[in-house]
């Protein structure tokens, strides 16, 4: 028995990071996101064949000032040069103020939608990044920021 119990952690990290077709990179933030900081996030696409869901993770904690965020998002491929800019409104919280997502204590999780079942046209490196488009220009609250990247469910 106590040898199940030690290996069930190792089985828990096995399953959750192996075989699921995900990756998830996240950038701390540290509560003050300044206007002018680009979070970059770097990806080596070595599968183009098969769609890929784009989902961006946001940790808010009580700070957060507003019920919504909204991004400025720069996407490159860094083979051709070829850039899209996005300008995104995402809600964090219901109208009573209650924050969306997940989390114990006062931070809470949140994936938003950015690209579902999007096919990159071609294997290499691309550059995703990201500029808080709010009042502010040092925005309280935001913990960190990431992106996931999973293969999209036929």
């Amino acid at each position: 028995m106590l040898r199940f119990l030690g290996l069930l952690p190792l089985l828990l990290f096995y399953n959750c990071n192996s075989s699921s077709g995900e990756d998830i990179i996240m950038n701390s933030i540290d509560n003050k996101w300044n206007k002018k900081s680009e979070q970059k996030f770097n990806l080596d696409i070595t599968d183009s064949q098969n769609p890929k869901n784009i989902i961006f993770v946001v940790r808010n904690n009580n700070e957060y000032p507003y019920s919504n965020i909204r991004f400025i998002v720069n996407f490159t491929n860094l083979q051709s040069k070829k850039k899209e800019t996005d300008t995104l409104n995402y809600v964090l919280a219901k109208p009573n103020g209650e924050w969306l997502g997940t989390g114990f204590g006062d931070t809470k999780e949140i994936f938003f939608q950015y690209k579902l079942n999007y096919r990159f046209p071609e294997k290499g490196k691309y550059e995703i990044g990201i500029v808080q488009a709010m009042r502010n220009d040092n925005l309280p609250g935001i913990e960190d920021i990431g992106i996931k990247i999973e293969t999209a469910k036929p």
